[in-house]
């Protein structure tokens, strides 16, 4: 095992970087990439940065592996720790362990035959227009030297997951009339109108979509409620968040009809955040590479990633990272060492197999 590795992941989840705080991390990965004293073309936005390992030249490939820096805030019950094959710490496996992968590469200077860049990002867990992969992508350098292929490091035990739902927020709101609560009948108590709607929601079932001999679940679950304004007030307004999940294939506008349509005339409906599906491209020879690199099997990513906003740009990406999914935003959240230097040689031999694969 490269020990390197297992401390370097040690030292990213020793830097905090909860999102909207990920200036420090972006700071000091920045710094270890440049401590090597190569000429590395560094493009800098905000808490993010573009950092080109091997210079794309034209007519060759080039890939682009995207990680980002955030975390979602979780407990933990000691600092960041090494017990026997589980290494604990804020975002170990979401997705610090794919970070590690590309800091690693960049301080190895492992130099494939086809262009790499690597995407170190902020803002992902939080909502989509706040993610600055964005504004990586719409750098001139990169728009200039578009990426052939994309990976993003997300968790995945090292399994190859393609495509990814979309989703969709959406505020539902109740309207009603306040009144007293000891003269209920004075008032139209919001909180009762919207329960057939959360009757029907909750009777629906799971719809499975088959995409490219992968079955992607479209789901619509309500995540949150608010109304009321005191405990002796009857509610003039109570809203649901509902969260829609929807098939690669489906368009963000079809899956707002979706929910109206569910809705129907019984309150009123705002989107508040959307993020695309994107496509499994199973088909695609780099995929094929990367299984025959020894990523342990094809599955479909029955939730929504970056992959999502790559595809919209017509840049073909996969999920592939050497972290736990069950670990992910959990309480004591750990990462497998032996997985994430398992990961580490999937990565170099595909990155290898690139300059013969088609």
């Amino acid at each position: 095992m490269t020990t390197g590795l297992t401390d370097t992941l040690v030292w990213l989840c020793s830097i905090a970087s909860p999102t909207g705080q990920e200036q420090a991390l972006c700071d000091a990965v920045l710094e270890r990439v440049l401590a090597g004293g190569a000429s590395l073309r560094v493009i800098r936005h905000a808490q993010s940065a573009l950092v080109s390992l091997v210079p794309p030249v034209a007519g060759r490939p080039h890939v682009l592996l995207a990680g980002h820096l955030d975390t979602v805030r979780t407990d933990h019950d000691g600092p960041v720790r090494i017990d026997g094959d589980r290494l604990y710490g804020p975002g170990a496996s979401d997705m610090k362990s794919g970070l590690a992968l590309m800091l690693q590469l960049a301080e190895a200077r492992v130099a494939p035959a086809v262009g790499l860049t690597l995407a170190f990002y902020a803002g992902e867990e939080g909502p989509y227009a706040g993610n600055q992969l964005e504004l990586l992508l719409d750098d001139p350098w990169l728009r200039e030297n578009i990426p052939t292929f994309a990976v993003c490091l997300e968790p995945s035990d090292n399994v190859l997951q393609l495509g990814c739902v979309g989703t969709l927020h959406a505020r539902v709101t109740f309207d009603g009339r306040s009144a007293h609560s000891a003269r209920p009948w004075q008032g139209d108590n919001a909180l009762y109108r919207a329960l057939p709607f959360l009757q029907d929601l909750a009777s629906l079932q799971p719809v499975h979509h088959e995409v490219d001999g992968l079955t992607f679940i479209e789901v619509t679950t309500a995540t949150m409620a608010q109304g009321g304004s005191g405990r002796n007030v009857i509610p003039d307004s109570f809203w649901v968040n509902v969260n829609h999940r929807f098939a690669p294939g489906v368009s963000m506008a079809e899956a707002a009809a979706k929910v109206e349509a569910l809705v129907a005339s019984r309150g009123k409906v705002e989107v508040v955040d959307a993020a695309p599906s994107a496509k499994p491209y199973r088909d695609h020879p780099w995929v094929q590479a990367l299984l025959d690199s020894g990523a342990r099997g094809i599955a479909p990513k029955q939730a929504w990633t970056d992959v999502g906003r790559l595809a919209v740009r017509g840049i073909p990406a996969v999920n592939f990272g050497p972290g736990l999914q069950t670990q992910a935003h959990q309480r004591n959240e750990w990462a497998s060492v032996q997985q994430l230097h398992d990961g580490w040689e999937i990565l170099v031999r595909w990155l290898g197999r690139l300059a013969c694969a088609p």
